[in-house]
């Protein structure tokens, strides 16, 4: 089966990106991304490509080559779906925050829409791609919806999950680890399917790169994926804390650990947590699933992940609050950063969210330099928790555009995402501008100790006296 027409329901952070190299690589195929966020979709056709709704090194040159020739973004769902004989859904499945699984299980409201909706509209056999980050045994949901209120036409239910690192998302796609596809290869149809998005794959990804599995395989893959990654966020990070205690420095241990073979070194570097729209989701996701099926121990397990997250973020802020005299009320901290992680605008989870609601707590004063975050944002992220009025937020936390008037006149900085070129800058100027004694709390443990240390900063980073 060739694939010629391609829709893609949701233009988020997955769609857009993984819909762009889709179309790059195959430019045989009209590629059409939809959403009925009108202002998301015109953003992505924005002729001025610093504004597309989300920054990721190289998307815009992606976008840039595809866009108008076989990559379009569109709000008319209804024909996309008409008109593909390959759809994904690509839409948000948030944590529940209502009724059964509150707190902890997806939410699949818009997931189940999708699926009415093609099964409404469409007239001609089609294949259905989960594109989401879902739990097992979504798919039999999916196809029971199809099959039960569609109009007779036969509908293939494949299981795509993404694995992208935000901020790398783009060599992600181009050169990744692996691709897996999971679908029923016990029918003709099924085979036909999998094969059909094989083969849009492998116009640039090798063969032996391609895995193909059950539906179910590739669904709980995905989220365990994420749960071992945040599983060695947490436990390093459990580590710095008991390095703290004994005068070990967490960069040693995690060297040392980390030239092991057996272990490695990736995602062995102690910070003040991780964040994301995946890692906590997906973990919470697990722990639901788990308890659904009487597996508490397993649930427990891997609910520790989350909470030794949680302490982290936490820890970071009381010792803030410890080392300036134990109280910072009236007084000002600087953020370098407020977005998850590096080259990326998403805050989702972001740790700088959590230690912010905290000081603002103990009513500090908090001024945020973000090199791609909005000030619009920040203060979303923050009203989204419903700790403080909004006039609260916006009076006790400014966003600057100016790194240094971010820092001027502070009596301590937080370094809360690992932005590089917070490393290049003039520190010893900083220094003279700030308030003395001047406190400087790395929470990704990127910046020069020594350096800072003989300008006279009291430095204090992760894992180490």
């Amino acid at each position: 089966m060739e694939i010629k027409s391609i829709c893609c329901i949701g233009a988020g952070y997955v769609g857009g990106p993984t819909m762009s190299v889709i179309a790059q690589k195959n430019q045989n195929i009209k590629v059409t991304v939809v959403d009925l966020n009108a202002q998301r979709i015109s953003a992505w056709n924005d002729t001025d490509l610093n504004n597309l709704p989300i920054y990721e090194p190289g998307l815009d040159e992606v976008v840039n080559e595809a866009r108008g020739r076989n990559l379009f973004f569109s709000n008319e769902v209804d024909k996309a779906i008409d008109e593909a004989q390959m759809i994904f859904i690509s839409v948000n499945t948030p944590t529940k925050t209502y009724g059964t699984g509150k707190g902890m299980a997806a939410d699949l409201k818009y997931v189940e829409l999708c699926a009415r909706q093609i099964a409404k509209v469409a007239k001609s056999d089609k294949i259905v791609v989960e594109k989401s980050t879902l739990p097992v045994k979504t798919a039999e949901a999916i196809q029971n919806i199809l099959d039960n209120t569609g109009n007779g036409v036969n509908f293939e239910i494949l299981s795509n999950p993404e694995f992208l690192a935000e901020g790398t998302a783009m060599r992600d796609l181009a050169v990744p680890d692996r691709v897996l596809i999971g679908g029923d290869s016990s029918t003709d149809k099924g085979k036909k399917a999998i094969q059909a998005l094989v083969d849009i794959y492998a116009s640039w990804v090798p063969h032996k790169n391609i895995l193909t599995t059950n539906v179910w395989s590739s669904e709980l893959s995905k989220l365990t994926a994420n749960a071992f990654l945040a599983q060695r966020v947490s436990s390093i990070n459990s580590l710095s804390e008991l390095c703290e205690a004994t005068g070990a420095d967490i960069q040693e241990v995690a060297k040392a650990i980390g030239m092991d073979s057996r272990i490695g070194p990736k995602f062995l570097q102690a910070s003040v947590g991780f964040g994301g729209s995946c890692f906590q989701k997906d973990i919470l996701n697990l722990v639901y699933i788990s308890k659904t099926l009487g597996l508490n121990d397993v649930a427990d397990y891997w609910h520790q992940v989350i909470l030794m997250n949680n302490h982290q973020r936490n820890r970071f802020a009381k010792n803030i609050i410890k080392t300036l005299y134990s109280t910072v009320n009236g007084k000002t901290i600087s953020f370098l950063g407020w977005a998850f992680k590096k080259d990326t605008n998403d805050t989702r989870e972001s740790a700088a969210i959590y230690v912010a609601d905290l000081l603002l707590d103990e009513k500090a004063t908090i001024k945020v330099f973000d090199p791609k975050v909005t000030a619009a944002q920040m203060q979303l992220d923050l009203n989204y928790l419903n700790t403080r009025t909004k006039l609260e937020n916006a009076n006790y936390l400014k966003t600057e555009s100016d790194p240094y008037v971010a820092l001027n006149g502070a009596h301590a900085i937080a370094v809360l995402t690992e932005w590089n070129e917070f490393q290049s800058y003039d520190w010893k100027y900083i220094y003279k501008n700030m308030q003395k004694p001047a406190f400087i709390f790395d929470g990704r443990n990127i910046l020069d100790r020594e350096v800072l240390e003989s300008i006279g900063f009291t430095y204090k980073g992760i894992g180490y006296l």
